[in-house]
């Protein structure tokens, strides 16, 4: 890491407010406001004791008897110290260690960006969105194609995303510039994410160049010493198993690097029943708790308490193609059931709003519909690839992701109390004896007090009928949201940002580069 400037200049916390963030978007649209929702039901618990029995047996049966591959040299070392019987990169380890591990793992933890008051929780009953991360490829109705992605384009899902309330978090590249050399990649891209957004960022776990460059990025922009940066979470991970069964060196570096650093943690298996995991969901989900739970542990072995999740991306393939299939019915029923083995882990839950459909069309919102639904059901604290992910994480679509945000929006009008509330102004009992059997409730002084809030109102949807929605252009729900992407884009406003803050930044940035910044194959 860089030298400690330790002194504070009040740069890290943003001038502009979670407040002024949400009156920008009324200049826009009329959003919601920056409110991480809350989940008021109980999620939908598909096993019965049995079958919760069933899966935690499973999965220890595959830590002890068949194992993980640990493609990392000093991870091994760590799991033999800890007792596992190791074998080449195989690793096997009892269940009393990982359970003993997992009993460290707090069950809810902050993330404090730059600006403190966008501080997210995750555990509990918070649930929490984020937008698309790592398509390689961007799809526009300007073009009406498959292109690869670039830094502006990034910039610009980067500004969707700090402008929707609806988004609680900033995942990888929203889409990968790849005008940008993978080099410097990271550099430019986190750059830009720290000065046009205030939220929570992630680092990629690709080498211990790109980790290390990334917390000390994020320790620039919150103005933090090295003390206070590592004294909580102020940035988090994502790292995915290399399914079937292993864990890759690079990853595992990071994870561990950021773990020492008590940054925020996230393993998420890929296991595609049918090809990386077996056709069954029961075994595919299996296999990924074990896969999982073997990093958690180390996490926990090297630092007792830290800050860790786990994730869900089980689905199954098209048995025709072998192509990803997401938002079917046994993906929901997976995504339920490893939130109901979070729960008896005592962990966190990630899981994702992902579709198959290659352009945002009814296909395309069926499917992310399911996956979102089924992050409610399942009790999922952190939702990734929220907001703008087509064709199974391939394409990126800024008009995806303004319809994503308007389906976001609706499920956190659902989970807001004040819909099902029972005082006696709910009932109305007054309203209902002075209507009685005749007229109407519309001109009732009960509605007229009511009427501005009662009921949810979209930014996207048309609830015109036909008539009216033919005379004012017939412009179907993809043009619609292209036309608010384009005005949000243009008129965006990034966050404050000290000066002074963002020098060190720049400067940073430019010796990295200078020095050649992160090694690569080509």
């Amino acid at each position: 890491m860089a030298r400690d400037t330790s002194r504070k200049r009040g740069g890290g916390r943003a001038g502009g407010r979670a407040g002024k963030a949400a009156r920008r978007g009324s200049e826009v649209i009329e959003q919601m406001p920056w409110n991480p929702p809350r989940r008021v039901d109980p999620p939908v618990e598909p096993l019965n004791e049995e079958g919760v029995a069933a899966l935690h047996e499973g999965a220890m049966r595959i830590l002890e008897e068949i194992g993980i591959e640990i493609l990392n040299a000093e991870a091994l070392e760590i799991f033999r110290e800890a007792g596992a019987i190791i074998d080449g990169e195989n690793t096997r380890i009892g269940r009393d260690f990982i359970m003993e591990m997992l009993s460290h793992a707090p069950e809810s933890w902050d993330l404090t960006p730059r600006n403190p008051e966008r501080r997210i929780t995750v555990g509990g009953d918070t649930m929490l969105f984020g937008n698309v991360s790592s398509p390689p490829n961007y799809w526009t109705m300007d073009t009406g194609r498959k292109i690869p992605g670039t830094r502006a384009m990034c910039a610009d899902f980067i500004k969707l995303s700090q402008y929707f309330n609806c988004i609680h978090f900033i995942g990888g590249y929203p889409v990968e510039p790849q005008d940008i050399h993978a080099s410097i990649r990271h550099l430019d891209v986190l750059y830009d994410k720290l000065t046009m957004s205030d939220k929570v960022v992630h680092a990629y776990c690709l080498g211990k160049e790109r980790v290390e460059d990334v917390m000390e990025m994020v320790r620039i922009a919150g103005g933090h010493s090295h003390d206070e940066f590592e004294s909580g979470p102020k940035m988090y991970t994502n790292i995915n198993s290399t399914s079937p069964l292993k864990h890759d060196e690079p990853m595992l570096d990071g994870w561990m690097r950021l773990a020492r650093a008590n940054q925020g943690l996230v393993v998420t298996p890929f296991t595609l029943a049918g090809a990386m995991a077996p056709v069954t969901m029961a075994g595919a989900v299996a296999q990924s708790l074990a896969e999982g739970l073997i990093a958690v542990a180390l996490a926990q072995y090297i630092r007792p308490g830290a800050a860790c999740a786990i994730g869900t991306f089980t689905s199954n393939v098209d048995m025709k193609s072998g192509a990803p299939a997401f938002g079917t019915p046994e993906y929901m029923r997976a995504t339920q059931m490893t939130g109901q083995m979070a729960r008896f882990y005592k962990l966190p839950l990630r899981s994702s709003g992902v579709c198959a459909a290659n352009v945002p069309d009814g296909q395309a919102m069926w499917e992310t519909s399911n996956s979102l639904w089924a992050a409610v059901q399942s009790g999922s604290n952190l939702v990734y690839h929220a907001a703008g992910w087509l064709e199974g994480g391939l394409i990126a679509s800024p008009e995806k992701f303004v319809m994503d945000c308007e389906l976001l929006q609706q499920i956190q009008r659902y989970m807001d109390p004040a819909i099902c509330a029972t005082t006696p102004e709910d009932i109305a009992l007054d309203a209902i004896k002075e209507v009685g059997a005749q007229g109407h409730f519309f001109g009732l002084q009960h509605t007229q007090d009511r009427y501005t809030t009662a009921f949810y109102q979209p930014f996207l949807s048309d609830w015109r009928n036909f008539e009216a929605w033919d005379q004012a252009g017939a412009v179907w729900t993809p043009e619609r949201a292209h036309g608010l992407y384009r005005r949000i884009v243009d008129s965006f406003e990034a966050p404050a940002m000290n000066e002074g803050i963002r020098e060190e930044l720049a400067a940073f940035v430019a010796k990295r580069k200078e020095e050649g910044g992160a090694p690569t194959d080509f």
